[in-house]
């Protein structure tokens, strides 16, 4: 287990208001040994940009239906601008880091999860773990894209992407940051939920189609050995912790 690494899943909206308390947050993980990857999604964007362009917005159980003129989108706005801009805010904040993506040696390899239903849609099934484990930076910026064997960009979603490379890597704290404090029931954050827990709040509606896909892939992670993992606002121990 790689225990000095850490992957945090940052959403595209916390990224456009980054607190000082997060970067404060960063620089004790690296002052405690750790390495990092930072992944990040950028949805709220890539649906706005589509609307302006006309384009259909829709989701299915959670999950962006990607077709060609979407994924260019994707594409261009998490390559294109919110890499960039989180490399800009790292850096000002005193961290060394590195973007790269699904392009440069076969870093994140996917398949398809349902053409049919989801279009340009998977899920990473290999990863290039010499260059995920041996970056020389603080910070190790990656995008939700993935390619598959025969060259096809594949949009993932972001959530199961962290989740994914958290378990190929056997990395032993995942964090699932998002824009509430964790998971909520009536109002109140869960500190813990196991997956019988999740699936009575999902059939009461408690854990809404948006954060259902969160859920999953972060059971997923956890029972592929990944020590800590947490949906928080957070990257102190607090928020939800999955069980």
């Amino acid at each position: 287990m790689h225990q000095d690494l850490v992957i945090i899943k940052l959403g595209g909206n916390a990224l456009l208001d980054l607190s000082a308390t997060f970067f404060q947050q960063l620089h004790a993980l690296k002052a405690a040994g750790h390495k990092i990857i930072l992944l990040h999604g950028g949805g709220a964007m890539i649906s706005d940009l589509s609307t302006q362009l006309n384009l259909p917005v829709k989701k299915v159980a959670g999950i962006r239906v990607t077709d060609e003129a979407t994924l260019k989108v994707t594409k261009m706005v998490l390559l294109g601008h919110m890499q960039p801009l989180l490399a800009q805010k790292l850096s000002q904040a005193g961290f060394s880091v590195t973007c790269q993506n699904a392009a440069m040696n076969h870093l994140l390899t996917g398949e398809f999860l349902d053409f049919e239903t989801y279009g340009y849609v998977g899920t990473i099934t290999q990863a290039n773990h010499e260059a995920l484990l041996n970056f020389d930076s603080d910070i190790l910026i990656l995008a939700p894209l993935a390619l598959t064997p025969d060259g096809h960009w594949l949009n993932v979603n972001a959530d199961q992407a962290a989740c994914n490379l958290a378990a190929m890597l056997q990395v032993k704290q995942l964090y699932l940051l998002t824009d509430v404090a964790g998971v909520l029931n009536q109002g109140q954050v869960l500190p813990s939920l196991n997956q019988k827990e999740a699936l009575a709040l999902c059939q009461k509606e408690v854990i809404t189609a948006g954060m259902q896909p969160k859920i999953k892939a972060a059971f997923q992670a956890k029972h592929a050995g990944v020590q800590h993992v947490f949906i928080t606002n957070t990257l102190q121990a607090s928020g939800t912790s999955i069980q």
